[in-house]
């Protein structure tokens, strides 16, 4: 889901011959790889952190939040892709947009229905304030910083969206780990048909995709990481976390030898 109309490339006209880049990688079979990995490990650390070393909800939020925070800093410090601080902020924001919800859900009170209303209705209105500031909600002209703070915006929102309609559907709903990671699984499958096949936007595409890749590595990991009683494989969060965090620092090694997920913003 990379291909965008030449409109999405339009940047402010510059007398400058000097190449600038996005921001933000650019969307491949690696990417996503990646993003699967690192929301797969987002839900495991978090119950990690607040559960088997005793943090609770609260510390750990408050923890990992000031720590998102730092890495975000060093994000935007950025003017261009680097693999480690981007896939280091996209990993914290897993872990704290997880930890969003289930504070919602477990020290507020709030329904798992009405996390996900919630959480699709701040999505839905950070991509109409962001379409109305720049006409475009493409992913492959992130090259200024208010541009970024949008994508950092929803990015958070889709992890904490995703956290709650897979928990909806696991535990609300009954269906168990291994049927919600196939049902998210058969979603997703269903929008890359769309979009090779069928047309479908590829911008939509992307932050459908970007949003139910979340309930589908949420789903896996709970799946290695619970309890048998519990219908999971019993790894435990450490094994799994372990697990998912080496495969993300080899891809992520890999990306950075390589320069891989590099793009040009198209200039006019």
């Amino acid at each position: 889901m990379t291909a965008i109309s030449s409109s999405d490339h339009k940047v402010p006209s510059m007398q400058t011959s000097a190449v600038v880049y996005n921001r933000v990688p650019a969307v491949t079979a690696d990417f996503w790889l990646i993003k699967l990995m690192a929301v797969t490990m987002g839900e495991t650390a978090a119950d990690y952190l607040a559960v088997n070393l005793g943090f609770g909800l609260t510390t750990t939020s408050l923890i990992m939040s000031a720590v998102l925070i730092g890495a975000l800093v060093l994000q935007f410090a950025q003017k261009r892709y680097v693999p480690w601080s981007y896939w280091l902020a996209v990993v914290l924001i897993s872990i704290v947009g997880t930890l969003v919800t289930d504070n919602l859900v477990d020290n507020f009170g709030v329904s798992l229905m009405t996390t996900t209303i919630l959480f699709t209705g701040a999505l839905a209105a950070t991509f109409a304030v962001w379409f109305a500031s720049e006409k475009t909600l493409s992913i492959h002209a992130i090259f200024t910083t208010k541009r970024e703070a949008f994508y950092w915006l929803a990015i958070l929102f889709t992890f904490a969206l995703g956290t709650a309609a897979g928990d909806l559907v696991a535990e609300a709903f009954g269906l168990g780990y291994l049927a919600t990671g196939v049902l998210f699984g058969m979603i997703i499958a269903s929008l890359m048909f769309g979009y090779f096949f069928l047309g479908l936007d590829p911008i939509l595409g992307f932050w459908l995709a970007y949003i139910f890749t979340r309930p589908l590595g949420a789903s896996f990991g709970d799946l290695l990481s619970q309890p048998i009683q519990y219908g999971g494989f019993g790894l435990g969060t450490i094994v799994t976390s372990a697990l998912f965090l080496g495969t993300i620092i080899a891809i992520v090694a890999w990306m950075s030898f390589g320069r891989r997920g590099e793009e040009p913003v198209a200039m006019n």
